[in-house]
């Protein structure tokens, strides 16, 4: 009685084929800019043939010939970038078209309760695999564009780099001749009024073209590490910034017992002091803190690492800016470059150390961790 029921409904099916194709055809949803539209019908007819032989084939060979047109079809679904949901509704309609013509077959539903559970049995795994295959696919898309968008971003950064450094480099051979001049007119005229205030700017101008260089990275050429004193190293940095503690009358704490001694290339550490305290002179008075203060604190770590901490009392740096601050071209500055920062941390991780920033109400500290030297000066 089963093969005679599993006869007749071959049967049936082929006789009604081009109809049952033509009412799902016309029914389904078929979004205009869809480059594969064209391979709908031919996609339905695959899947329909597949239907009409299920009982013609093993449960095995029937899950491979549905996972096999499954995954075509969700490879032309993800690169058409159409909706999941279209596809899914168009074949569920599929199988509600089918079931329509089933019960114009003149079988008992009792008879053909097998056929109906190997129909499900196809629609369900084809959708299965289509679906999963679609969000892998649309993953994968997603992770290719977003590995050209960084790799765009990084040639634009080395791009800018080579730029920048071509042209500052011309720009800083008159720095130098002025800054020359300057040292010979104090020479030549030792009570000449606004030379410090010349030669103080001229340094400042000189850090800001260092920061460029530094992006390019071409200035290390010639350049050999050395070991250093951190603690003399603050103190130059504190007295060069000293006009502007000054001037913003901000009260600096500093509490450094130790003598210690880094390895590396000391004017670009000092750079990253000069740059995260100046931001700090910078945030208290633009904010007009009442008694302004910064602290610098260091200390040793399991005899290996400097922990050096810069904080200030000025306002919290919100949650939201807190993770990009490190980011190139970020800044919350009417005239910054968004470089300072992004500098600062990629010395920092040339000489194997991290720099991280923490900020609450009141109190934002900066913490540098870099090795000690493995030997004294």
């Amino acid at each position: 009685m089963l093969s005679e029921v599993r006869t007749d409904l071959i049967t049936f099916f082929k006789k009604n084929k081009e109809s049952l194709l033509r009412e799902w055809e016309n029914s389904i949803i078929i979004s205009n800019d869809d480059p594969f539209k064209e391979k709908i019908r031919e996609n339905g007819i695959a899947l329909v043939n597949v239907i009409f032989n299920m009982h013609l084939m093993s449960e095995q060979e029937l899950l491979n010939i549905i996972k096999e047109h499954a995954l075509k079809v969700s490879e032309e679904r993800a690169l058409a970038n159409i909706n999941i949901g279209e596809f899914v509704y168009n074949v569920n309609h599929g199988r509600t078209v089918l079931y329509g013509y089933l019960s114009k077959a003149g079988l008992q539903w009792t008879d053909l309760q097998e056929s109906i559970n190997k129909i499900n049995f196809c629609f369900d795994k084809f959708l299965y695999y289509a679906v999963t295959h679609y969000i892998e696919a649309k993953n994968k898309i997603i992770e290719e564009k977003s590995m050209f968008i960084d790799s765009t971003h990084q040639d634009r950064l080395t791009l800018l780099g080579q730029m920048t450094s071509s042209f500052i480099h011309e720009f800083r051979n008159p720095l130098t001749s002025i800054q020359g001049f300057i040292q010979l007119l104090k020479a030549d005229h030792p009570d000449m009024k606004y030379l410090d205030i010349i030669s103080s700017e001229l340094d400042q101008l000189n850090f800001r073209i260092s920061q460029f260089l530094l992006l390019s990275k071409k200035e290390l050429i010639g350049k050999e590490k050395e070991q250093f004193n951190h603690n003399k190293l603050i103190d130059e940095v504190l007295n060069f910034l000293y006009p502007s503690i000054l001037d913003g009358n901000v009260k600096i704490n500093k509490k450094i017992s130790e003598e210690m001694i880094l390895y590396g290339y000391a004017d670009e550490i000092r750079q990253v002091f000069i740059n995260i305290i100046f931001n700090a002179i910078d945030v208290l008075n633009h904010h007009r803190i009442s008694n302004p203060t910064i602290e610098i604190k260091s200390y040793i770590e399991n005899d290996t690492h400097l922990i050096l901490s810069i904080s200030n009392n000025g306002p919290m740096i919100p949650f939201e800016l807190s993770k990009t601050i490190f980011e190139p071209f970020f800044t919350t500055k009417k005239l910054g470059t968004g470089l300072g920062l992004f500098v600062c941390k990629e010395i920092i991780e040339k000489h194997k150390g991290n720099l991280t920033c923490s900020s609450t109400p009141g109190l934002t500290i900066f913490t540098i961790k870099l090795p000690l030297a493995a030997s004294p000066l």
